[in-house]
């Protein structure tokens, strides 16, 4: 058996995956329930809320019995808490399975090893670091929260052949193809926050919610200091929730929360999106806001999309180290990483 923990932990990867886009705050997680070299039960964590990828597993499987002296693969250690649903733990020291086997431990201190613990001293067998790499890139949000504190940061934008972004006028639609604009519909869809800076908004007017992708809508961030956002912006006249960060004001009007800061500053702004249960954010800005993030190295994952068109002259991209593109549509893709 052991020969196989990677090709169903590779499962649970698989299965986990399913839950892109409508688990966060919690993490992505598969399992694979084995005995005898045959599946005889699987499930992933489907909607935050709603039961755990163990949970699913266990109920898909016909006969409860067959559970005892089976090896259940979990991409995450099973939670050993009281949340939204009863520790995953306890379950399965209920039913008793010959061993459990993991990619990573939860970074969560109310579980960090602990279930697992609980599983060694009811007679289960534990395993865990199997593909643990993968694991982590898999789960990198999650871990990025549990670790710092802070949501999980990823810097889009397009650029021209010739590295600008915008033209001299702020101007910038449309650098990439249809073909990557629909892709960064879909990534709109994977996170619960999208953040610009006000000038973007000025000068683009965007919408920001998810059109040619079926998903659902993230939450909309505007840093705007001095409140220089027009009224008739569709960020601010639509019924979507966006939270616009200043100086000023304090206040709620129809979904719109005008959020004052003090110490005004971007980890502050960062600091405070998370407490307000928003995970990760796709930062769309403009070459302010997005040298800001660099600058104070305050992001986590960059995707760049780069283009055949050319302006001669305009707003420059930020500085960042391209390589390892793949082709979209007519585009290249750059995504570079900013973590371990």
């Amino acid at each position: 058996m052991k020969d196989n923990h990677k090709k169903y932990i590779q499962r649970t990867f698989y299965l986990a995956k399913k839950g892109i886009g409508r688990v966060a705050p919690n993490p992505l997680v598969g399992c694979v329930i084995v005995k005898n070299n045959i599946i005889i039960g699987e499930g992933y964590h489907k909607r935050f809320g709603e039961n755990h990828a163990e949970i699913n597993a266990i109920n898909s499987v016909v006969n409860k019995n067959d559970i005892k002296g089976s090896t259940v693969y979990i991409n995450l250690e099973p939670c050993n808490h009281y949340g939204k649903t009863p520790p995953c733990s306890d379950e399965l020291v209920k039913l008793q399975p010959k061993e459990v086997i993991v990619s990573n431990k939860d970074p969560n201190p109310l579980t960090n090893g602990k279930s697992l613990q609980k599983l060694k001293e009811n007679s289960i067998q534990v395993k865990s670091e199997i593909l643990e790499k993968e694991g982590y890139e898999l789960n990198r949000r999650f871990f990025k929260n549990q670790n710092k504190k802070l949501p999980y940061v990823i810097l889009k934008w397009a650029q021209t052949e010739d590295r600008f972004i915008a033209k001299e006028d702020g101007s910038s639609k449309w650098i990439s193809s249809d073909v990557s604009r629909t892709l960064v519909h879909k990534w709109r869809s994977e996170e619960p926050g999208i953040l610009i800076g006000v000038n973007t908004a000025i000068h683009d007017n965007p919408r920001l919610n998810v059109r040619s992708w079926k998903g659902q809508n993230p939450i909309r961030v505007m840093i705007d200091p001095q409140n220089r956002c027009y009224k008739n912006q569709n960020l601010l006249k639509d019924s979507l929730v966006t939270l616009i960060y200043n100086k000023e004001i304090n206040k709620e009007i129809n979904k719109k929360h005008l959020i004052k800061l003090d110490k005004f500053n971007l980890k502050n702004i960062l600091k405070n999106i998370y407490e307000r249960g928003i995970s990760s954010i796709m930062v769309e800005g403009g070459a302010k806001t997005l040298n800001s993030f660099i600058e104070h190295n305050l992001w986590d994952e960059a995707r760049v999309f780069q283009s055949k068109m050319k302006f001669i002259k305009g707003i420059k991209a930020p500085k960042i180290n391209l390589k390892n593109s793949k082709k979209i549509g007519d585009d290249l893709l750059f995504i570079i990483k900013n973590y371990a």
